[in-house]
């Protein structure tokens, strides 16, 4: 699958890496990066960087915020989640909310998915 590798989107996706939101940053050293599985951040998969990537369980993990409630986003994430679906992947959405307000609930929510997929 070297469809899932742009090279064009290296330096963006190292950017992102070490500019995550405080949501992202919370997700991932307070439970992704410690998983028995491995959970890839800012992971370039074809002409997309997603947030968390779950390779075992072809698992993408996007944290939300209020900017994916206009339009123009709700369009994009579409798209976007449609290409990544037929390479055989699942997209989960987490609003920012929840991380923040109920993060035992997220933690368990992406567990549930890792061990149905994986």
């Amino acid at each position: 699958m070297n469809e899932l590798r742009n090279k064009k989107l290296t330096e963006n996706s190292r950017t992102l890496r070490k500019g995550m939101t405080p949501e992202e940053r919370h997700l991932w050293y307070d439970f992704l990066k410690d998983l028995s599985v491995n959970v890839h951040r800012q992971k370039i998969l074809g002409r997309y960087i997603v947030d968390f990537y779950c390779k075992e369980a072809k698992l993408v993990i996007e944290i939300d915020g209020a900017q994916h409630y206009e339009h123009r986003a709700k369009e994009y994430d579409g798209k976007r989640t449609e290409y990544l679906e037929n390479l055989g992947m699942k997209v989960i959405r987490i609003l920012n909310g929840q991380v923040n307000k109920d993060f035992s609930n997220v933690c368990r929510y992406i567990n549930e998915n890792i061990d149905k997929r994986g």
